[in-house]
């Protein structure tokens, strides 16, 4: 007979509480401290910047609070910690703009895009009681990825931007539908792999120890290797197509737990990237960018020069281990430093020090987007939260290893505090859906001694494997239900 036995659940916001004022205060304090450097007195607007992000932090939170109730405790604090000190970076630069009479206003732009953001986070938790529902449209979202990644190459609407064509346009305003692209492809991933794995993992010839797979099987990694080298190709964007491959072969990796998938993805895209070095101007010039940054005629070649990327890393040689301090730097000099080159600003003002304590907080961020996947119990939902989270700490990969000149500069930017309307977007309503995930993930069972979530989860185990009957529902440390059957 079953006995079950209830014992109370924390929901982890009190934690989130003490998580967002400590996050609140950091972007508060880093606002005051750029006033002080550069102007000597606190900044005059400093009641009204700092009562709206915190307004706007506490409406979320209360949000939260009623719509998922057991959401993990520190994503959220982590994405508004990493949002406040873009934004003070931003005001920051936007004060040495002003002295030098070149164009300013993106803080308040950039608040304005906090706000839609968030609001966008939160509309997810409301409309979204399970994410289970987005599985219904894996086809959809297909055609929906693929759609957005080809609008910049529409005559009329694409908008051509630093040699790049990521972007459309109507009138002034601009938008990277990548941005949004790389989410839609992500639930599309997850639904096609979590119905196709038995194939993908088990079926195959062995070979020198790697177990690959059939030809037949090859279809999606060779049409996701297709479309990144059409981005790379006609929107010269080398950057979302290393992200847009990136994390489909984690996903596949994920979902199939073979290494061999690892190295075909490797194989292809390096074969792909090297094809299109050596016959596309502009993709070599980054290569030579990259190799060779000091030697003059590539230093002073424009477009395609390395200036940017000397200048960057010379800024963030004078920071030190300490830094400037905020506002006593010159990360000005350095273009585009409030977007593509926001990480040498910080690491000018901050200095090692601070950019370790930076990459820490996107590191919890991740780390907390991987356990909800582990959480979860659907299949659908665990593939899901990998390849959101991987989107996360790829990109910033990809954007520290193109700054510090590991890999080839890619144009993206850091998720959360480079300036951006389509990328902070992009990345609240990640942080919303991992927020739903993590709701399902972490409450009590619906009814006492009921399997039915158990029984929906298991169409999702792959053939010949056996699903351990779970005793609680919560993904963390805090039991929910303890089923004893005897």
């Amino acid at each position: 007979m079953a006995t079950v036995t209830h014992e109370r659940v924390r929901t982890g916001r009190l934690s989130e509480i003490l998580l967002l004022t400590v996050a609140v205060l950091i972007g508060i304090y880093a606002y005051v401290q750029v006033g002080l450097a550069m102007n000597g007195v606190v900044p005059a607007n400093l009641a009204m910047q700092a009562g709206a992000f915190t307004g706007l932090t506490v409406l979320v939170h209360l949000l939260v609070r009623w719509k998922a109730p057991y959401a993990d405790p520190v994503i959220l604090p982590s994405a508004v910690a990493l949002t406040g000190i873009g934004l003070a970076m931003i005001y920051r630069l936007d004060l040495s703009y002003a002295e030098l009479g070149r164009a300013t206003g993106f803080a308040p732009r950039q608040l304005l895009w906090t706000v839609v953001g968030m609001a966008a986070a939160t509309t997810i938790l409301f409309f979204f009681k399970d994410h289970r529902v987005l599985r219904r449209y894996t086809y959809v979202s297909l055609v929906a990825g693929l759609t957005l990644l080809l609008l910049p190459l529409v005559p009329g609407l694409g908008r051509t931007i630093n040699g790049s064509r990521i972007w459309i346009g109507i009138g002034s305003m601009t938008f990277q539908p990548g941005e949004i692209a790389k989410i839609v492809l992500a639930i599309f991933f997850a639904g096609y792999l979590v119905t196709a794995r038995d194939n993908l993992a088990l079926a195959g010839p062995k070979i020198l120890g790697l177990h690959l797979p059939r030809l037949r099987d090859l279809g999606p990694i060779l049409l996701a290797w297709a479309v990144a080298i059409l981005v790379l190709v006609a929107q010269r964007d080398l950057g979302t197509s290393l992200l847009f491959f990136g994390f489909f072969v984690a996903m596949l990796y994920v979902a199939t737990e073979r290494i061999s998938w690892v190295v075909i993805g490797l194989v292809l895209f390096g074969g792909g990237a090297t094809l299109a070095a050596t016959v596309f101007p502009h993709v070599m010039a980054r290569v030579e960018a990259w190799l060779n940054p000091l030697d003059p005629a590539i230093y002073n070649r424009s477009p395609g020069g390395s200036g940017q990327l000397v200048q960057g890393m010379f800024g963030m040689a004078s920071g030190g281990l300490t830094g400037t301090g905020w506002g006593e730097g010159f990360p000005h000099l350095v273009p585009y430093a409030n977007s593509d080159f926001i990480w040498a600003s910080l690491g000018e003002e901050l200095g090692l020090t601070g950019l370790l304590a930076i990459l820490a907080i996107y590191l919890i961020l991740t780390q907390r987007g991987i356990r909800t996947g582990i959480g979860v119990r659907d299949g659908f939902g665990k593939l899901l939260c990998a390849g959101l989270s991987f989107v996360i700490a790829f990109q910033v990969f990809v954007v520290i290893g193109g700054i510090t000149r590991i890999i080839p500069l890619t144009g993206l930017t850091m998720p959360f505090m480079a300036y951006g309307g389509s990328s902070l977007l992009s990345n609240w309503i990640i942080v919303g859906l991992l927020l739903r995930i993590s709701n399902e993930a972490r409450e009590p069972a619906a009814a006492a001694g009921s399997f039915a979530g158990v029984l929906d989860a298991l169409p999702d185990t792959p053939t010949g494997e056996s699903m351990p009957m779970p005793a609680r529902r919560s993904g963390d440390d805090n039991p929910t239900e303890v089923v004893d059957l005897r």
